[in-house]
């Protein structure tokens, strides 16, 4: 379980990467403003997926707090 959500999160992070440098090229390109508006909100939503993947991972497998 520990590795598949390890994967997921590495995954998560990659899209959000890739959608980022997509945004980042549009942006150099002039391309148009509703392509980069798209890709914001596309990359926010990454960012928010890989937040809870990581927030669960630390719930779940991160140990006791002393």
């Amino acid at each position: 379980m520990q590795t598949l959500l390890n994967i997921a999160i590495a995954l998560a992070l990659l899209f959000v990467v890739i959608v980022l440098g997509m945004g980042l090229w549009n942006m150099l390109k002039g391309g148009s403003g509703n392509t980069s508006q798209r890709l914001m909100r596309l990359r926010v939503i990454g960012q928010a997926i890989a937040l809870i993947l990581l927030l669960g991972a630390l719930f779940f497998f991160g140990g006791q707090v002393r």
